[in-house]
């Protein structure tokens, strides 16, 4: 993610008043300054015909029309709000931590705006520091265990006996985007001393592996779609070898709820081919059941 600047609206500017006002400054006309006439009224009495022209030092509308607390622009927050999300997408990449002058050249974001950000994100337990280093905080675990809670709780126990019984990593990997997916839960296999490292988080394009194709398969037919999905929805489930990681093999199938469109697959990883007729039945088996708790 990016620094986006977002031009704000133009802010309308309040009607000029009625009482001989000056459509281009909102300024009463000349009028006899000493007799406090009501047509003219006397700057110094603060009367409606001052307060018509909505000077932003009284307060009036004019100056709350920008909606922005502290007449700031709506541009502002949302660029202060994209930094502070870039600033913890950086840290991901970074599980070791970075320096604030590290983040500030990765992120090409002043320092003291860094410094700014870590601080509010360090509040919020979103971030911590050791020593000079900041990593992602404790609090990220909290937000991310609601995330698709109810699936990742169904998905527990099935994942870690598929793990298990094909002895390959097990993962969900979710529909993100219209192009992307990206793993939700992982399950290793127990005992095993060698297998593939699949971490949460990780993403690729919905086309590229048997997750994402397995979840495609389990959707409507498009007119466009690849070759692989309609073999997928024909089979049941994907087969990929080598697309996302050289020498790395996957079989997925999509998990389809009832009355609705896949947008998640349950499937294994190893390096090297396997037995297509011995995997398959397991990670349909996997579906089956998370269908079932749904």
């Amino acid at each position: 993610m990016t620094d986006r600047h977002h031009r704000p609206a133009p802010f309308g500017h309040p009607r000029a008043g009625s009482h001989r006002g000056s459509p281009a400054t909102g300024s009463p006309t000349a009028g006899p300054p000493a007799t406090g006439s009501p047509a003219t009224g006397s700057p110094a009495t603060g009367s409606p015909a001052s307060q018509a022209t909505g000077s932003p030092a009284t307060g009036s509308p004019a100056s709350s029309a920008t909606g922005s607390p502290g007449g700031g622009s709506p541009a502002t927050g949302s660029k202060t709000i994209d930094t502070g999300l870039r600033l913890l997408e950086i840290l991901r990449e970074h599980p070791d931590g970075l320096t604030i002058s590290e983040l500030a050249r990765t992120a090409d974001v002043h320092r003291n705006a860094v410094s700014r950000h870590l601080t509010a994100l360090r509040n919020h337990r979103l971030v911590a520091r050791n020593g000079t280093r900041f990593t992602l905080g404790l609090g990220i675990l909290e937000l991310g265990a609601a995330v698709r809670h109810r699936l990742r709780s169904a998905a527990d126990g099935a994942l870690q006996v598929l793990a298990d019984d094909c002895r390959a990593t097990a993962f969900i990997s979710v529909l993100d985007t219209d192009e992307e997916v990206v793993a939700l839960a992982v399950a290793e296999p127990r005992g095993s001393h060698i297998h593939v490292a699949y971490r949460p988080g990780n993403r690729h394009a919905v086309d590229r592996g048997a997750p994402g194709i397995a979840i495609l398969s389990g959707r409507p037919p498009r007119p466009d779609e690849p070759p692989p999905v309609r073999d997928a929805r024909r089979a049941g489930y994907s087969v990929t070898s080598g697309e996302l990681q050289p020498g790395a093999w996957g079989l997925a199938v999509p998990i389809v709820p009832k009355g609705r469109p896949a947008d998640a697959s349950v499937g294994v990883v190893t390096i090297g081919a396997q037995e297509e007729s011995d995997v398959a039945p397991r990670v349909l088996a996997a579906a089956t059941e998370i269908v079932r708790l749904l």
